[in-house]
């Protein structure tokens, strides 16, 4: 950015002086009742605004006087068109009945005013409207990511667990199909994850994993993908060095409130973290405007709504002014509307106790006019008439004002199909984000792990089942030899059994003789016996030898 303000400073400087919406250097927004201008000052534009009134009263008429006017100078801003009707900014204004009478009211025929196209650059988290605005689940981080989800503080505490695994395993979280796949992981592994994280719940893994299955079926996986939106980008300048107009198309993503809040929070978020501190600049090196602004509050956790009230309050000496655009003052947390130094009230109506509370709420907000009672003209304004009050040069509110805004010098309204389609295919942005990316990360990972652990497991099987049927044979083998040595010894014994009885008889018949010739019958018998028990003593000592 530094270096397109560079190179377009003497084009700002012509723009300065030719446009008339601008006067030395201030931001004319409208006129009061004496006919006088009430002008916006650049410097404090980056103090945040708010932009309020009931359906109807010229709050987009109000955004679009104010974005061309940034854009004039050379800033970058940021739309979230929710109605579709901002888009028509890329084509010059219709002249009608109705704007010659404002134009003469406002004397701006003589000011010079001409109808005139911005530059603008079409977004679509959904990718049909506009270039496809991604990011990545790592870059969403698990705060903002919860409440997408809806999870309960359990599961918050769990999802920040898988985010804390996933950067101490240097693994990236890129999209949905990454993330199930960490929580699963986790899940199956949790006891290996315990002494270092906690206990994880496989019941509250599962409920998460089905809350990230209901956010793809309603399409927000496309949000997350890779190129991740690198958010310089919004800072660039068209045609005669006018800032580009960033527009969202958000008639599908407010569909999904909360899917559509959390992204602008991400986005606030991503300008806070990136952007280095510049301190009080002569303008805003950016301007967003916030449609819808409740849907970023409600229902919106103490932890959360502690963090936007940190990045309002700090991102304005990064240079950045944020613009709330919603029906009524009461929908901005105290916190938040604290910080809201530039305000323009349209019309509300009061029709039962609560609105008449909330009109005074509105008019309260505001510096007194000693000249009329806020809160009255606050209900009796006309399309396109307002309550206002800007900060002066030394940041103080200036008296509120009833005041007229000026037309807007680019058409009203939506633009047709074709051209839309022809502006976001000529963006220099629609090459680098178009076509959607998947690279190696958390998802890809795992799978290659499971099946290295699921090869390592089957080879450890295949080689416990190798070493029980070796062990097995062996076994066969051993018993086998045992059996045919056992089968050989009894062979053995048998031989030798036979060769002992034919000893024991030679032996006991030759004693036998010997001394029945000595003793006759009775030693016949007596050597018997002897030969016999010689005999059976020397079978006995050959066996045992």
């Amino acid at each position: 950015m530094e270096i397109c303000d560079t190179i377009f400073e003497g084009v700002l400087v012509f723009v300065l002086e030719e446009d008339k919406m601008l006067k030395d250097g201030k931001i004319w927004v409208a006129n009061n009742e004496k006919g006088e201008n009430v002008f916006l000052l650049p410097k404090m534009a980056n103090r945040h605004g708010l932009i309020a009134g009931a359906t109807g009263t010229g709050k987009t008429v109000t955004l679009k006087v104010l974005a061309e006017s940034f854009s004039d100078m050379g800033v970058p801003v940021f739309l979230a068109d929710v109605k579709g009707d901002l888009s028509g900014m890329v084509t010059e204004g219709l002249d009608s009945e109705d704007m010659q009478k404002r134009i003469q009211k406002f004397g701006l025929e003589e000011a010079g005013f001409k109808y005139q196209k911005y530059p603008a650059t079409f977004w679509d988290v959904f990718g049909k409207n506009g270039i496809p605005l991604r990011t990545t689940v790592s870059e969403m981080g698990p705060l903002l990511l919860s409440r997408i989800l809806g999870l309960n503080d359990l599961q918050r505490d769990i999802l920040t667990i898988a985010f804390k695994i996933a950067d101490d395993n240097s693994l990236l979280l890129v999209d949905t199909k990454d993330l199930k796949a960490m929580l699963n992981y986790i899940s199956e592994n949790k006891n290996e994850f315990a002494a270092d994280y906690g206990n994880i719940s496989p019941v509250s893994v599962a409920a998460i994993v089905r809350a990230i299955v209901s956010l793809e079926i309603a399409g927000g996986d496309k949000f997350f993908f890779e190129p991740a939106l690198n958010i310089r980008d919004f800072f660039t300048t068209g045609e005669g060095g006018k800032g580009m107009i960033n527009i969202l198309d958000s008639t599908s993503l407010i569909n999904n409130g909360t899917l559509y809040a959390t992204f602008l929070l991400w986005m606030m978020s991503e300008l806070f973290e990136t952007l280095p501190e510049v301190g009080d600049l002569d303008k805003p090196k950016m301007v967003f405007f916030f449609d819808e602004a409740h849907l970023l509050f409600d229902d919106t956790p103490k932890l959360l709504m502690d963090k936007i009230e940190q990045v309002v309050k700090l991102i304005r000496s990064k240079g950045v002014g944020i613009y709330f655009v919603t029906q009524n003052p009461r929908d901005i947390p105290d916190g938040v509307l604290a910080q809201l130094g530039n305000k323009i009230q349209h019309a509300l109506h009061a029709y039962t106790p609560s609105d008449m509370k909330a009109v005074k709420a509105a008019a309260d907000s505001f510096r007194t006019n000693p000249d009329f009672k806020t809160a009255d003209v606050i209900q009796e304004l006309g399309t396109g008439e307002a309550v206002c009050s800007f900060l002066d040069e030394t940041g103080t509110p200036t008296v509120c004002e009833r005041v007229f805004i000026l037309p807007p010098q680019s058409k009203m309204g939506g633009i047709d199909e074709t051209l839309r389609d022809k502006e976001i295919k000529g963006s220099v942005m629609y090459s680098k984000y178009y076509e959607p990316e998947d690279p190696d990360s958390a998802y890809e990972f795992l799978e290659r792990k499971g099946l290295a652990d699921a090869e390592a497991l089957q080879k450890a099987k295949e080689e416990e089942a190798a070493a029980k049927a070796k062990a097995k044979e062996e076994a066969a083998a051993l018993k086998a030899k045992e059996k045919e040595e056992a089968a050989e010894a009894r062979k053995k014994k048998q031989a030798m059994k036979s060769v002992g009885n034919s000893v024991a008889g030679t032996v006991g018949r030759e004693v036998g003789k010997t001394v029945g010739g000595k003793f006759g019958k009775f030693g016949k018998t007596l050597g018997g016996n002897l030969g016999a028990s010689l005999g059976r003593g020397l079978l006995s000592t050959l066996f045992k030898s």
